[in-house]
């Protein structure tokens, strides 16, 4: 039995025909204590959402296609209690058995987020476009920001004021990007805790699944990182010129 108190911590699911698995997913989140958990139906066409709402979730759709709407429609009209936003993906990929770290270092921190290349069983699951992917934007924004991620997984946890703060813009993939290049940008208190990645249980994979879909997301992680890098440079520049 869970000991913590997490009836301040609402849990946002991002799905897109994951009728397989969904369930499981909520199941597995309610034996870990949560009970506030909202899945966004982001165009499924598989009954993701009326098999996520038996499951017990509230459902919200949002037919605007991508992640970060998705994610930005479950940040909508939340319950005055909450101060922890849980991000996770519904297709049993990620490692809630992990959820219990979380917990414990939540007085810590302000942004925690599950670190899938620091596990022998994440690092098998991912594959080579994911692992290529991570390596290159997590060099980037050391380079960039001189902070060194090691992972850009989906599992996180972050307090509710810091995502205020973070002001999140981006409707699409770039939406993890941006999280964390701004939460460095704003001063956050950032932890990455080593988590086990499973292969997803069912569906189909929008980004690393094809070809196509890896180039788009490379695309995107590059330009979203180009946009706040310039907009650093910017920054730097109007303050030298004005000292």
């Amino acid at each position: 039995m869970n000991s913590f108190n997490l009836d301040n911590i609402l849990t946002i699911i991002p799905v897109q025909n994951e009728a397989d698995t969904i369930a499981a997913v909520l199941q597995a989140l309610q034996a870990a204590g949560l009970r506030q958990i909202r899945v966004i139906d982001n165009g499924s066409s598989d009954g993701s959402a009326e098999i996520a709402r038996q499951a017990g979730a509230e459902v919200r759709s949002e037919p605007v296609s991508g992640y970060g709407s998705a994610c930005w429609c479950g940040l909508q009209q939340i319950p005055a209690e909450i101060q922890w936003i849980l991000f996770c993906d519904g297709d049993g990929s990620d490692d809630l058995d992990a959820l219990d770290q979380f917990w414990k270092l939540r007085h810590c921190y302000d942004l925690i987020l599950g670190n899938r290349a620091a596990t022998a069983a994440g690092r098998a699951a991912m594959t080579p476009v994911q692992q290529f992917g991570n390596w290159l934007a997590t060099t980037l924004i050391w380079l960039g920001w001189g902070y060194c991620y090691r992972d850009l997984g989906p599992l996180r946890l972050i307090r509710r004021s810091a995502l205020a703060q973070i002001q999140m813009q981006d409707r699409g993939f770039g939406w993890t990007v941006e999280m964390q290049v701004r939460a460095v940008e704003c001063g956050l208190r950032i932890c990455e805790l080593p988590v086990n990645y499973y292969n997803r249980q069912g569906g189909k994979s929008k980004i690393s699944g094809t070809v196509n879909g890896s180039v788009k997301a490379g695309v995107i992680i590059l330009s979203t990182l180009g946009k706040f890098y310039a907009q650093r440079l910017i920054t730097a520049f109007k303050k030298a010129v004005g000292s």
